[in-house]
């Protein structure tokens, strides 16, 4: 460990080597004309740095996301990383740099608050036997990179699948400008319970395969744990609450792996530190235990009782519904019967859907990518639509609720002056036609363009 006390001390009080006093004396102030030399040259230096040019946006239509309507035209004023002005006609700077977009709409970058950037299409499990952690950051790098050129400027992690504490090392990457990608909460690995739903089951014992979740059996065990990946750079906690998942006479079957009061120890020590904790849950009771507790998501939801849709509306817990990932799978199942089973469950994710729509259970959208193709999750927005919402609800969840599940609440999700200038640019107008988000031109972010 270096002393820095000491060598600051040293420097400014070395020793006695003129043979008088008054000699020291005008050595110290000889080197305290240096040090003033030397402070004021780097101040001047900061000082010299150009501001950057301002830019301003213009295009045919821009999205009221707050009002639920388009102005038309719309043009946004960008100074630095910043939006200062917006409206159908803002100030024009003589030094600004005008981007014409045309006939487009301009709006908010998109969120996806359940993503998977370490993993890609294939057997999801067996990537995280046969691919190195250093090969899956690589993978996770371009993830990212296709994310963000997909009109995606902040994302949550939900779980890097067995590579632990490495996403931390990506978003610490693209936050100080090293590589491009979306702004990003991670979580590092899940929690899950010995034997739970991501603990390599089906393999051979005497093979020793590493689940891809960190293990915690009991409320101290979650703790421990948790302390660890917030050591490690954690943001938020995902806990892996219920299954594996099965279909029995017709209905959705998933143990709960946490109780109640075992869930409520996770989400003190996450408030804590002023963290949230996010849950895999698809069914009852898992999901009412998560509900009860209080975590801030429950991803997947497929299946919610009466009483777990009344508490997440008076608890604003959000319901992430991940439709784009039971669609893929149906899709692209190992065989016939598999992709009937994978499309009853969608079927029934509908249906499910439309209850909670009408319980008034808050909404975000996140689309579990990773297992199918980054920089295709736009698709879960129209599959919100398909199944219920309108287009402007379906933005309001991602942009508005979204912002605030990212802890980014008047930072992101809305064109106003003072918010991070995250904007992108698409064909068509979203409120008409919510596949115009599958159509982004123009991507922002940080006022840095990325996409043009």
């Amino acid at each position: 460990m270096i002393d820095i006390t000491g060598s600051v001390y040293h420097l400014w009080n070395p020793p006695i080597t003129s043979d008088t006093i008054a000699g020291h004396m005008a050595y110290r102030q000889l080197l305290f004309a240096l040090c003033t030399s030397a402070v004021l040259t780097l101040s001047a230096v900061g000082q010299s740095a150009p501001a950057p040019r301002p830019v301003v946006l213009h295009a045919a239509r821009m999205l009221d996301v707050k009002a639920g309507k388009i102005v038309a035209p719309g043009e946004i004023l960008v100074q630095g990383d910043r939006i200062v002005e917006v409206g159908a006609s803002v100030k024009h700077p003589t030094n600004a740099d005008v981007i014409d977009l045309g006939d487009r709409t301009l709006m908010p970058g998109l969120i996806d608050v359940h993503i998977h950037l370490f993993l890609h299409p294939g057997a999801e499990d067996l990537q995280t036997v046969q691919e190195s952690v250093p090969e899956r950051t690589i993978t996770a790098t371009l993830a990212a990179h296709d994310d963000l050129m997909a009109g995606f400027t902040a994302e949550r992690d939900m779980g890097t699948e067995g590579a632990g504490s490495a996403d931390t090392a990506v978003r610490n990457a693209i936050n100080s400008g090293k590589i491009p990608g979306p702004r990003l909460r991670i979580s590092g690995n899940a929690i899950n319970i010995l034997g739970g739903h991501e603990d390599a089951i089906g393999y051979n014992p005497a093979q020793h395969v590493l689940p891809n979740a960190d293990y915690a059996n009991n409320a101290d065990e979650l703790v421990a744990v948790m302390r660890q990946q917030f050591k490690e750079g954690a943001d938020f906690i995902k806990i892996y609450e219920t299954g594996a998942d099965s279909i029995r006479d017709g209905k959705l079957s998933t143990p709960f792996q946490y109780t109640t009061e075992q869930l409520e120890a996770a989400v003190k020590e996450a408030a804590r530190l002023g963290r949230h904790v996010a849950v895999h849950a698809t069914g009852e009771p898992g999901t009412l235990y998560a509900a009860q507790a209080g975590v801030v998501s429950i991803d997947h939801a497929d299946q919610l009782s009466e009483q777990t849709m009344r508490l997440m509306k008076e608890k604003e817990i959000f319901a992430v519904p991940t439709f784009a990932i039971f669609e893929y799978f149906a899709q692209h199942a190992a065989n016939p019967q598999s992709g009937a089973r994978m499309r009853q469950m969608l079927e029934r994710k509908a249906q499910e859907f439309k209850k909670q729509i009408a319980a008034g259970v808050p909404m975000a959208v996140g689309s579990d990518v990773g297992p199918f193709p980054h920089g295709t999750q736009a698709r879960e927005f129209v599959l919100m639509v398909k199944y219920g919402l309108s287009p402007v609800a379906v933005l309001q969840a991602d942009l508005l609720n979204g912002s605030k599940l990212l802890g980014w609440e008047g930072q992101i999700g809305s064109l106003e002056p003072n918010y991070l200038a995250d904007v992108i640019a698409v064909e068509g107008n979203p409120l008409q036609d919510i596949e115009a988000v599958n159509k982004v031109i123009f991507v922002m972010k940080d006022g840095v363009v990325y996409k043009k």
